[in-house]
């Protein structure tokens, strides 16, 4: 029996929150991860920050990705042309060349998610990205699930499951993931099969919501450790009539939006105050999100950015009944899951393995996904 050599891939991923760009390299056969490698992050510039703004906009109002205004394109071209950057920069830091990675995984830039209505916008050029590199890019890694019916995400959770392999963890967890938006992988590992059940959908809003907060009361990006919520008061009325939206009540599959739920709903509360209820909405979507579980969980794991707001952590811990840590005690790079998984689809791609599944997506059936690009 012969064992597929694995495939060296770099992924890419450039999260709703706007933060920048991470790139990391791992070693895999599309199955098993056999070796991690580097990992960066490329931050944004405000002036890039402010394009990908105007960008959520138009796609909000005017929402045509097959008619992409000059401003969208040139967003677009710039998008593609930083995420090269970041290509060079991971190369860079091993001792391989650009001719020895197999693949290159591109996300791109979600500027609208409407799984409502079919379709999904991610900006960004894969051709041109292949030409730039010289290396294979895969792109478009939710389209053809979305043709199947599914919700075009999460993609993540066949990655997690095998991060929770090749770190042997069994019985039943939850993968938190909070980004712009907050996502849950439910996976409950079969004791004598290994087999994995999942489970996965998004939670509510992630730190998208209190990042805009942030902006617009204080200037700042995000807020730092969550030192502003810390200082302020949840408003309890403010918090049951963001609770009250049917999307809670919905099954999962399902899917969110950035911009689904909106820092509004705290206007009129002090920039403190106004924290302090934002981030206890996140928390408390999270714990609802525990009725759509087949059985419980025995403990938590947080990855992305939202795992550093430590006023969020310690929230989370106080709300859930079972252990709450970053994903980072596992031995996995936290703020690198993402770009990751980008890999790992990329390479299942080239292989025409499925990305997505009934229970992740809610694709008819298992479902592959993927453009490729040679570079010219």
């Amino acid at each position: 029996m012969t064992t597929q050599k694995p495939y060296i891939a770099i992924g890419l991923m450039s999260g709703t929150s706007m933060d920048g760009i991470d790139a990391a390299l791992i070693y895999t056969d599309g199955d098993q991860v056999s070796r991690l490698g580097p990992s960066i992050t490329i931050p944004y510039s405000d002036d890039m920050r402010a394009a990908l703004r105007a960008g959520l906009a138009e796609a909000a109002t005017a929402p045509n990705p097959d008619a992409p205004s000059e401003a969208m394109l040139k967003t677009q071209r710039q998008v593609t042309d930083l995420h090269a950057v970041a290509v060079r920069e991971l190369v860079a830091m091993t001792e391989l060349g650009a001719d020895a990675i197999d693949v290159v995984g591109f996300h791109g830039h979600t500027v609208t998610h409407r799984p409502d209505k079919g379709w999904t916008w991610q900006i960004g050029d894969g051709g041109r990205l292949a030409g730039k590199l010289g290396i294979k890019v895969v792109d478009d890694f939710r389209g053809q699930d979305m043709a199947a019916g599914g919700q075009g995400a999460p993609l993540v959770p066949l990655y997690h499951a095998a991060l929770l392999r090749r770190a042997n963890i069994g019985g039943t967890v939850a993968i938190l993931n909070i980004g712009g938006v907050a996502n849950v992988t439910w996976v409950s590992f079969d004791p004598d099969t290994g087999a994995a059940d999942m489970v996965a959908f998004d939670t509510g809003p992630g730190g998208a919501m209190l990042d805009d907060w942030a902006h617009a009361h204080i200037g700042e990006p995000y807020d730092k450790d969550g030192g502003l919520a810390a200082r302020g008061i949840t408003h309890e009325d403010v918090l049951m009539s963001l609770m009250a939206s049917p999307y809670f009540d919905e099954s999962p599959p399902k899917t969110l939006d950035r911009d689904d739920f909106s820092m509004q709903s705290a206007r009129g509360l002090s920039a403190e105050d106004g924290a302090a209820t934002l981030t206890e909405f996140v928390v408390e979507s999270v714990v609802a999100a525990q009725t759509h579980f087949p059985k419980p969980v025995d403990a938590w794991y947080v990855c992305g950015g939202g795992r550093h707001n430590a006023t969020l952590m310690r929230r989370l811990a106080a709300r859930l009944s079972v252990g709450v840590a970053s994903v980072d005690r596992l031995g996995w790079r936290g703020d690198a899951v993402e770009a990751e998984a980008f890999a790992y689809l990329a390479v299942r791609s080239l292989l025409d393995k499925p990305l997505s599944m009934p229970a992740t997506t809610g694709c008819a059936k298992p479902t592959t996904g993927g453009t490729h690009h040679d570079p010219i």
